[in-house]
């Protein structure tokens, strides 16, 4: 881990010029945040709120009006600060034609890994993503959930220090959406930083350390998903085989100490866990962090 930001982002504002009128458009404005090496940070908001304005910024893909951007501490329209990054589009489109080994093979070659080592580190992320067994299949032939993973692989074959994933489960089903989820963990457990768009917010409340969530050029919350997500005047205690005389009891010591009783009820699992724990056991424990 570095001390030094993955991402820096100060006042960033961008403005898109509409037809020879001169009008402008304000995709975002004064956006100011940090990414923190070796994390998972969610980038959330609806459509329209400047999510993907601010990514293609820190890809050097659009330049700010105002505002900085840096990437480990390089301003993001320079080149270099590109070369330790990996990024999965939204909607990728691949050669239909090529098998996803040489696939894989072609983004390693466009990103600069040594001939030598260019076999050697597409197996390795074919194992990542668990394709070693289509990577003989041409990508046409491939599932949605099959492009998404040989998406993760080529994103990552460099080795870069941070990956930026784009709504990496879109169309994917559940199944496939925990594993994907289980890669992200993975590549976090391997000294990655990880920027994740989604608007699965039970994945990202699954796997993400921080977030900052934008809205219409803005940015409206930021901060650790624990402690967005905590209530801090509400507190939850779960038990088996309580009496009713001893939940009475609960009861008036909870109004004896001044508090106010709110309910009791079964607990309860979340759906996608039901799903899983029935149809992919393995991947139960997926939404766990390490």
């Amino acid at each position: 881990m570095t001390s030094t930001p993955a991402i820096k982002i100060e006042g960033l504002t961008k403005d898109f010029r509409l037809g020879l009128r001169g009008l402008k458009l304000r995709a975002v404005e004064n956006l100011s945040f940090e990414v923190k090496d070796n994390q998972i940070f969610g980038l959330l908001g609806p459509n329209g709120s400047g999510k993907s304005t601010t990514l293609k910024v820190v890809l050097g893909l659009l330049r700010a009006t105002r505002g900085t951007c840096e990437v480990y501490g390089v301003p993001s329209e320079k080149v270099r600060s590109r070369v330790d990054v990996g990024y999965l589009p939204e909607a990728p489109y691949f050669y239909r034609y090529l098998t996803g080994k040489e696939l894989v093979m072609f983004y390693a070659a466009v990103c600069g890994v040594p001939k030598k080592q260019r076999e050697r580190r597409t197996q390795e992320v074919l194992e990542l993503v668990d394709m070693q067994h289509a990577s003989d299949r041409r990508v046409g032939t491939y599932s949605k959930g099959m492009l998404q993973r040989i998406g993760i692989a080529q994103a990552v074959v460099h080795d870069p220090r941070l990956v930026i994933l784009d709504e990496p489960t879109a169309g994917v089903d559940p199944i496939g959406s925990a594993s994907i989820a289980k890669m992200i963990l993975e590549l976090k457990a391997r000294g990655k930083t990880i920027i994740l768009c989604s608007h699965l917010l039970a994945q990202v409340e699954g796997v993400c350390d921080n977030i900052v969530i934008l809205d219409k050029g803005h940015k409206v919350v930021e901060g650790k998903v624990d402690d967005l997500l905590e209530k801090h005047d509400t507190t939850n205690i779960s038990a088996r085989n309580l009496k009713p005389e001893t939940l009475a009891q609960i009861r008036a010591l909870i109004a004896s100490e001044g508090g106010e009783f709110l309910g009791a009820a079964p607990d309860r699992i979340a759906l996608d866990s039901l799903f899983l724990s029935k149809v992919a056991p393995s991947l139960e424990d997926t939404k766990t962090r390490d």
